[in-house]
């Protein structure tokens, strides 16, 4: 396949050229209508921001240019289907458990996955049973599950339907998951894996391996996290025999808009050109430009970078942590000085590097950061605090899904808390990650990561009322 083609986006330049006179939506008409003060950025990408018109395809039954570069998008993946996604990796990781999964049926998900994930469950009603990850202590995160772990699930739960991974994690640590994925097939399970931050692991080492090619049956990409596409582009890819392909297509009409974004769609076909174009003399100059970065980071009196050499790590990822203050302090000096950073928890702050550093401000960024450290105070104890993760390593919500809906709800003081059972989902944002998800027992050790983590400035996805020091229980 020629994959220096994209027949999306030459199908979009074809059409700029008729120079159109359009009668149709968008309500811009090829940037013609716009407001005055917008339209000298917006002009140019405007004229892309086309709907489905002849020549020009359409996303929910593709036979032209958007087939074409979905074909193409497939082969440099090695997948036997791939999909575009113009509503970002959370509609397709709920399209492939949509897909995957029956109403009822025993599903084995890692536990610290994306809220999208559980979103996906619930809308299925299925079985969810929980496999705790790793967790570096060190650092205060979460890593992948064990094989450990999934073999004791596979043992406890043999009727289990599907095994939902995440991989790698938010910091791009990214354990084995070769030999996860060979048991869970032997297990009878269809493994569905959230690589959304992994799009341009297809891309061999000095990167981690890809979980298309350790055998995943599906797999959502993150397009614009670490390719060079548009916000909210991702893909789906199908690998091998089962999943039926028809019911992904389904969802995924179900799931995203009727009126796609051409832009997007079309930064989507330029970054699989660009990763199908990314060369070995490529990955040999970032690899060179982003050591230098790394040790000139760790120049910086009272910088500490993530590093285990037992595992798998992401190059694009570089995960900072700044003697006595919090991530969150950490970051929200660094944008004073200029620099901002992808995401910060209680201790770390996170680097996501492109995949080209040529013409990068990487001396610029050396200066910014020393001149943050030497400018910053001491924090409270508080980022020693650790995560309180699990000593089980398998376990079940006390509720199903369908007695949650049934249940009534109360909102109680966070000291009142206690040993309730959770009503809502509590997701530090980012990275996404459930604290705590509905039906689950609130703990003491949680309780007080949640109070550090309001303390120290983290924002949150649900919890309406934890401003006012309020949790929704189950009555």
């Amino acid at each position: 396949m020629n994959q220096d083609r994209a027949p999306l986006y030459e199908a979009l330049l074809r059409h700029v050229e008729k120079r159109p006179i359009s009668f149709h939506v968008p309500g811009h008409k090829n940037g013609k209508v716009f407001q005055k003060e917008g339209h000298a950025f917006f002009e140019n990408i405007l004229q892309l921001d086309a709907t489905e018109l002849s020549g020009l395809d359409d996303l929910h039954s593709p036979e032209g240019p958007i087939l074409e570069s979905q074909k193409l998008l497939a082969g440099f993946y090695g997948a036997k289907e791939s999909f575009f996604l113009v509503n970002g990796s959370s509609s397709g990781n709920i399209a492939m458990i949509l897909a995957a999964c029956n109403e009822g049926e025993t599903v084995l998900v890692q536990r610290n996955c994306h809220k999208s994930i559980l979103h996906g469950l619930m809308l299925a009603n299925v079985s969810p049973v929980y496999l705790e990850p790793d967790y570096y202590e060190e650092w205060g995160f979460a890593g992948g599950v064990s094989h450990q772990t999934v073999t004791e699930a596979a043992a406890l739960y043999p009727e289990a339907k599907a095994l939902i991974l995440t991989y790698p994690n938010y910091y791009g640590v990214s354990e084995d998951i070769s030999k996860i994925i060979a048991y869970a097939h032997r297990k009878g399970l269809i493994v569905l894996v959230d690589e959304a931050h992994g799009a341009h692991f297809a891309l061999g080492a000095p990167f981690p391996i890809s979980s298309l090619t350790a055998g995943a049956d599906v797999v959502v990409h993150s397009a614009h996290k670490t390719l060079p596409a548009m916000t909210m582009g991702s893909y789906l890819h199908i690998n091998g025999e089962q999943i039926d392909s028809e019911k992904i297509r389904f969802f995924l009409q179900m799931l995203q808009s009727s009126s796609p974004s051409y832009p997007i769609m079309a930064s989507l076909d330029l970054a699989r050109k660009f990763a199908a174009a990314y060369r070995e003399n490529d990955k040999l100059d970032f690899m060179e430009a982003s050591t230098c970065l790394r040790k000139q980071l760790l120049g910086i009196p009272g910088i500490k970078l993530f590093k285990n050499d037992s595992l798998s790590h992401d190059p694009l990822k570089i995960t900072l942590q700044a003697e006595g203050i919090t991530g969150y302090k950490f970051q929200r000096l660094l944008e004073e000085k200029g620099i901002f950073s992808e995401m910060a928890d209680l201790r770390n702050v996170l680097f996501v590097l492109p995949l080209s550093l040529k013409n990068f401000p990487l001396t610029d960024t050396i200066e910014r950061v020393t001149e943050t450290l030497m400018a910053a105070g001491k924090d409270e104890e508080i980022s020693s605090v650790a995560y309180p993760y699990k000593t089980v390593a398998v376990s079940k919500p006390v509720f199903t899904y369908k007695e949650m809906k049934q249940k009534q709800k109360r909102r109680v003081s966070l000291a009142d808390c206690k040993g309730q059972f959770i009503a809502e989902m509590i997701i530090p944002y980012p990275p996404g990650i459930p604290l705590f998800m509905p039906g689950e027992r609130i703990d003491e050790g949680k309780m007080r990561y949640l109070q550090d983590l309001m303390k120290a400035g983290s924002r949150f996805h649900g919890g309406e009322a934890l401003s006012d020091g309020k949790l929704l229980i189950f009555e």
